[in-house]
């Protein structure tokens, strides 16, 4: 349990700056025993906290923009509950080499984009923006429910690669459609009795204080420390689904 705690705290100030907090968490409750389906509940069990916490320090720092939020909320929450469902009928597995090719993009992107302004303003073309962050927070959010690694992370790129908003900003954006998406997950895994909570509370209360923790060092540290995590997560996502790639076809 200690182990699992201290785990989960840094994966919550991981997972609060850029995403990818299962990287840790996951792996550590295989480890610890559980079947698969329960260390994945349990995972949403506990992930909720965390990007609460998250988003609770960025809300406080004014970094989230309440208009975009009402829209991306919903929709995060719609489209993993969605697909959580489609999980029943397709394979998951199939996902693997598209998102690596997206990752490999991805990191590309967080490298070499770098944002117009600080803020949306209120022209026909942010409002264009807005409809395209709610389409993609539709369709991460089905992501995230169908296969999940990387959700939080994809989240903050699209932010940054299309609608080219600040990292602060776009971290604190992501957290908002992460949590929507994280509470139709966690629904979802309870309703199946796939969440061990005799693990999860004391992993949430760790979680909740390293994403209010992971939070403020991303305030305070701004664009620099948030490019150079969403980087180490996107760089260990792609050799985790490689590997498991690897592992599939052998």
């Amino acid at each position: 349990m200690v182990a699992l705690c201290a785990a989960t705290m840094f994966a919550g100030a991981v997972d609060a700056v850029g995403g990818g907090g299962g990287l840790i968490t996951v792996p550590a409750l295989l480890a610890a025993g559980l079947p698969p389906h329960l260390a994945l509940g349990t995972n949403k069990g506990q992930s909720v906290f965390g990007s609460s916490a998250a988003l609770t320090r960025y809300a406080h720092a004014n970094l989230v923009d309440r208009r975009v939020a009402m829209m991306a909320f919903p929709l995060a929450v719609a489209g993993s509950a969605a697909g959580a469902a489609a999980a029943l009928a397709i394979r998951p597995d199939v996902l693997r080499p598209v998102v690596l090719v997206l990752l490999l993009l991805a990191a590309a992107v967080v490298l070499t984009v770098r944002p117009r302004d600080e803020g949306m303003a209120r022209g026909p073309s942010e409002r264009r923006a807005e409809w395209i962050w709610g389409a993609a927070a539709l369709v991460i959010g089905a992501y995230d429910g169908f296969f999940g690694p990387g959700a939080g992370t994809f989240f903050i790129l699209v932010l940054v690669g299309l609608l080219h908003r600040p990292l602060t900003r776009a971290t604190a954006d992501a957290k908002v459609a992460n949590f929507g998406s994280n509470l139709a997950a966690l629904a979802y895994f309870s309703s199946r009795n796939s969440i061990l909570w005799k693990l999860a509370i004391p992993m949430a209360g760790a979680n909740l204080i390293g994403g209010f923790v992971g939070a403020h060092l991303a305030v305070r540290r701004g664009d620099r420390l948030i490019r150079a995590v969403v980087v180490l997560v996107v760089l260990g996502l792609v050799v985790k689904i490689a590997r498991d790639l690897f592992t599939q076809g052998s």
